[in-house]
C-alpha cells in the first residue's frame, strides 16, 4: 500500500518488529492448559498466569516527534 501511513507517533522501545512470536506461543500455552484442565470439577486458569509482559521482546511504546522523525511515520 503506497499511501499508508502512521497516523498516530507512537512505536515501540526495541530493535524487534513485533510481539506476534512471543503472543501466539503465550496464547497457545493458555489454551492447551485450559484445555488440560477438567473444568467441571476446576476453575480456569487466571490470564495473568501466562504471557509475562516483561519476558517480551518489547518493552512498552513510546510517544516520538512526527516532524522530526518523518521516516518512522511512513513505517
Amino acid at each position: 500500500m503506497s499511501r499508508s501511513y502512521r497516523k498516530t507517533p507512537i512505536c515501540g522501545m526495541s530493535t524487534a518488529a513485533s510481539d506476534n512470536v512471543f503472543k501466539k506461543s503465550e496464547h497457545k500455552r493458555a489454551r492447551s492448559a485450559v484445555n488440560a484442565r477438567d473444568l467441571t470439577l476446576d476453575d480456569a486458569p487466571m490470564g495473568k498466569e501466562f504471557g509475562n509482559p516483561w519476558g517480551a521482546p518489547k518493552d512498552g511504546k513510546q510517544w516520538i516527534d512526527a516532524r522530526g522523525f518523518p521516516e518512522i511515520m511512513k513505517m
